[in-house]
Formats: structure tokens, sequence, C-alpha cells
């Protein structure tokens, strides 16, 4: 940018500064300010995007970037996902639309950045792997919600005293454990993950709870309110554990060894 001065030769004397700029092609034209953009004549302008055309009404003195930001509006791409090529060249930014050669109803083309378009082809997949771990997880879930039900008929029943068959613990711990085994086949990130990993932790708890109802099945007197009253029949002596119920052994020893005789 440089700047000049010149003194009027009629009139009174009078200073006065302008600004330069270069345009592409070298040419050092004086810059152009906001207003004198604002009040130059309007075009309008057939953007082809694709199978699409949008017609732009944008000051003739406006820049490639200019137009750029009013097709952001447009198309949804932002400018650094835009390239404009007129005439079959790609065009720059900082270049003027009258200077290049667009005038009234010229055609621009419209491509998208391919670097953009791939990053965005790659969060669409990554979006999509996404919803399809969510779908999975959702299946595996109802499925587990099922079973957890059946887990709770069992649990009412052991703890009311009725004998279970071994097997329904059996062959509920393995339809358990094919749902787990289908969570760990899921390929999950971020909240998809959370979710599985709170999959895994239910079923993991839904098969201990079956391990510990198959023991009290088998064992009904083998849990806490039966080890109290159980042991409440028990007294500890130095020599062991004698039941209160059941004759005491010193007793009948004593009666035995008091008759005896002692010859020369």
């Amino acid at each position: 940018m440089k700047k000049s001065s010149c003194k009027g030769v009629v009139g009174n004397a009078c200073k006065e500064e302008i600004d330069w700029e270069v345009r592409p092609g070298g040419m050092l034209v004086q810059k152009r300010n906001a207003g004198e953009a604002a009040s130059s004549p309007m075009i309008k302008i057939k953007v082809s995007h694709g199978s699409y055309h949008h017609y732009i009404t944008i000051p003739a003195q406006s820049t490639i970037g200019d137009l750029k930001r009013v097709l952001a509006h447009e198309t949804g791409l932002e400018p650094k996902e835009q390239r404009l090529l007129f005439r079959g060249k790609e065009k720059e930014n900082d270049e003027c639309l009258h200077m290049v050669g667009v005038k009234e109803m010229s055609k621009v083309i419209l491509l998208e950045d391919p670097a953009s378009k791939e990053k965005k082809l790659e969060e669409m997949k990554k979006d999509q792997g996404i919803l399809k771990a969510y779908e999975a997880i959702a299946k595996v879930k109802a499925e587990v919600d099922m079973l957890s039900e059946k887990v709770g008929t069992l649990e009412r029943a052991v703890h009311g005293g009725n004998k279970v068959a071994d097997k329904e613990f059996v062959v509920l711990t393995e339809l358990l454990m094919v749902q787990l085994l289908k969570l760990d086949a899921i390929e999950a990130d971020g909240e998809a993950k959370v979710q599985r990993r709170i999959e895994v932790c239910r079923i993991h708890s839904f098969v201990d709870t079956l391990d510990n109802l198959k023991a009290r099945n088998s064992n009904p007197f083998n849990n806490s309110t039966n080890a109290v009253s159980v042991t409440t029949k028990w007294v500890a002596f130095e020599s062991g554990v004698v039941s209160l119920g059941a004759p005491i052994a010193l007793q009948s020893s004593t009666k035995i060894t008091q008759d005896w005789e002692l010859f020369d």
C-alpha cells in the first residue's frame, strides 16, 4: 500500500492522502473504501454447484472472498470449503470480480474442496458407526431386560424356600453370557462405548446373583439367618466344639475310670 499527496492549483490549496493497492496482474489502483463498494453497481452471477444453480446478486467490485461468504448462506459450505472457477481457472479470495472479467450473468462454477469433502465423509461414516453401535446395544439391552425378569423370578423362588432345578440357573447364565459376547463384538466410541460398558456390568451383576442363588438353592441352610440360629446351639471348649443337645463325653469317661482294683 502506498500513500501520495497532491495540491490543488485552482482555488484554495488542499492536501489529501490517497491509498493505493495492487490488483491481480500488477495493476496499481486507488484503494476503494467500504462506501465505494456499497455504491458500486450490482451484478447478477450464475453459480453452478453440481446439478444446482444459484443466482447471486452482488456489487460488481466485490472480491471472490465476498462471493464465497454469500454462497456460504446459500449452500451451507464454509468459504474455506469452496473452490470457485471462472473460465476454467480457480480464483483466489483477494481477486476482484470485475478485474477477472466477471460481469452481469457470468457463470461461475462452485466445487467443494476435496479434502473438506473427504473429511465430511469420514465424519459421516463415524456418525453412522456410532448410530449402528447404539442400535446394537439397545437390542442387547432389551434382551438383558427380559432375562433380568427371569433372574428376579428365580430369586423370589429361592428366597421363598422353593427348590429350583439347577438347570434353570445354568440355562439362564448361558443366555446372559451370549448377550455378553454380543456386546464384545460391538465396536463403539464415545458415549456408545460408555453405554456398552454399563450393559456389561449389568450382565456380570446378574451372573453373580445367579451363582449365589444356585449355591443357596443347593444348601438352603447355608445363609446368614440360619447360620445365626445354628451357632446358638453350640458351645466352645478348649478341646473343640460340642453340641448342647448331645451327652458330654467326659461324664461317661469318669464313671468308667472309677472302678479299679490293686493287686500284689
